[in-house]
């Protein structure tokens, strides 16, 4: 285990000068007539059926009408995206290999981990961020509070602390879940899931006293009378669950980050097959159906440049290691 203060595999201050190539690393000159020709890979964030695989295959379907070409998703969970990330910035730079993700792979990772196998920076090509949000705060229905001030006063009086789960070490859940702990004084013990449905599953077998939640997957369980949330991080309450405060409006600080879904290709893609994910990208995240089903996911449609992906990516990284700062989270 490491401090906050050790170098990773790219450093604070390596990977924002870093930043200043990733809007380059498309640029490489190559030939790519008639892409696509064959089928194309679309590895996900997660397992199997959690929400970026599904967003994954909601994308897959349309690139398929689009193209005419089959699209393989092929989920490679753990090692908090580790793995996957791996394999996508090991690919061919040919296009037919690339990747949609969360922060966690590229920003929380190359903060956190001593080394990394992949160069977050260097080794990928941004295509478009497609949609932002923030996790969700849950607990079972029969839970003995109802907003976080509640949840904090409980949390203290437990001589043992309360034991929650998220989708792995470094996650915007596990940094925001730290950062309540080191701002409240409560004892509060972070177990991380290869995803989200084990933690769930664990929560309501009472394994776990609360978890972290992405707010579509929460949904049918909130509806449905089992779980309570009682709070959204991020900047604003979200579309599907607006009765949802955020943690700012419950006058706790520093949970204002929004997580964001976004697509990456290998370094060195050709720049007119990077210009046809793009434009694939954004015309598809434009569709209303598509649309909804993000809201749907608990993401505000975006749909950007890769441009604007790296200049977010740019205001997002500092800021995210602050928070880690603040939290006190280190790799595990």
């Amino acid at each position: 285990m490491r401090s906050f203060h050790e170098p990773g595999a790219v450093g604070r201050r390596s990977a924002l000068v870093a930043l200043g190539g990733l809007a380059l690393a498309s640029t490489l000159p190559a030939r790519a007539d008639g892409f696509p020709s064959r089928p194309v890979r679309i590895i996900p964030f997660g397992t199997g059926g959690g929400p970026i695989d599904t967003i994954a295959r909601i994308y897959g379907d349309k690139l398929q009408q689009r193209w005419a070409q089959p699209m393989v998703v092929e989920p490679k969970p753990g090692a908090s995206g580790i793995i996957a990330a791996d394999a996508v910035a090991k690919a061919a730079p040919d296009g037919y290999t690339v990747m949609v993700t969360l922060p966690l792979t590229h920003i929380n990772n190359a903060i956190l981990q001593a080394k990394l196998p992949y160069d977050p920076v260097k080794d990928f090509t941004p295509l478009s961020m497609i949609g932002t949000g923030g996790p969700m705060l849950v607990a079972r229905a029969d839970a003995p509070y109802n907003n976080l001030q509640e949840f904090i006063a409980f949390a203290k009086k437990q001589p043992k602390g309360l034991t929650y789960g998220t989708w792995g070490t470094g996650s915007a859940a596990h940094l925001f879940g730290e950062l309540l702990k080191r701002e409240t004084g409560a004892n509060l013990i972070h177990a991380p899931y290869k995803g989200e449905a084990q933690a769930h599953s664990d929560m309501f077998g009472g394994a776990l006293d609360f978890a972290w939640a992405n707010p579509a997957t929460a949904r049918a369980q909130i509806q449905g009378g089992k779980m309570k949330a009682l709070a959204v991080a991020g900047t604003r309450r979200l579309t599907i669950l607006p009765n949802v405060p955020t943690f700012t409006e419950q006058g706790f600080q520093g949970f204002d980050i929004d997580s964001w879904i976004g697509w990456f290709a290998p370094a060195k893609t050709p720049q007119n097959v990077v210009d046809t994910w793009v434009s694939a990208l954004r015309d598809i995240t434009a569709m209303p159906d598509v649309a909804a089903r993000l809201v749907g996911y608990g993401f505000e449609p975006l749909g950007n440049t890769p441009a604007q992906f790296v200049e977010r990516f740019r205001v997002d990284y500092p800021r995210t290691a602050e928070l880690i700062k603040a939290a006190g989270v280190t790799a595990e």
